[in-house]
C-alpha cells in the first residue's frame, strides 16, 4: 500500500489562511504570479513609476495568521495593503471570489481592490466596494492607472 509522505505541520486549513499554501499550485499557476511580479516589480523598483511595491505570497497582516493572497501590493509609506491579486481557475474560482470579497468586505485590512485571474478562461474579474459591491469583468486598476493583463501578454 502507498503512503503519501508528508512533514508539514498538522493544522486544519483555513480557506484564507496561511497554510493554505500547503497545497502545491502548477506551474501555469506559479507562472502567472511571476509575470505579474516581474512586471509589478521592474516598474517599482527600476523605473520607480509604481508606488506600491508588488510581494508574493505575503499575509495581509504581519502581526499573526492572515491571509495570504498570491500577490500583493504594499503601500510602505502607511503601511497598507490597497491591491491583491488572486490566481485561479474554473475549478477555485468561487472559493477565490468569496476569499477576495470576504477580505475587502470586512475592511479588516484596507484593501481596497481585489483582482482574481482565471488563466484558464484568461477572464480577469476586479472587486471592489466603491463600485457598489459588483464584481466586473476587468484586468483595468484605476488606482494604478494601468491594465494588469499588459503583463501576461506573450510576445
Amino acid at each position: 500500500m502507498y503512503h503519501p509522505y508528508f512533514d508539514g505541520p498538522l493544522l486544519l486549513h483555513d480557506d484564507v489562511g496561511t497554510y493554505d499554501r500547503v497545497r502545491y499550485h502548477p506551474r501555469v499557476h506559479q507562472r502567472i504570479i511571476a509575470k505579474l511580479m516581474a512586471g509589478l516589480g521592474h516598474m517599482h523598483f527600476q523605473e520607480k513609476t509604481l508606488a506600491l511595491e508588488p510581494l508574493p505570497e505575503t499575509m495581509v497582516d504581519e502581526g499573526g495568521a492572515s491571509p495570504t493572497p498570491d500577490l500583493i501590493l504594499a503601500n510602505n509609506d502607511n503601511d497598507t495593503i490597497p491591491i491583491i491579486i488572486e490566481v485561479s481557475h474554473r475549478a477555485g474560482l468561487k472559493q477565490d471570489m468569496r476569499k477576495i470579497i470576504k477580505l475587502i468586505d470586512e475592511d479588516l485590512y484596507g484593501i481596497l481592490d481585489g483582482f482574481i485571474y482565471d488563466y484558464k478562461t484568461q477572464i480577469w474579474y476586479h472587486y471592489q466596494v466603491v463600485n457598489g459591491g459588483l464584481l466586473q469583468e476587468t484586468s483595468v486598476s484605476e488606482q494604478l492607472g494601468l491594465d494588469l493583463n499588459k503583463f501576461l501578454q506573450t510576445e
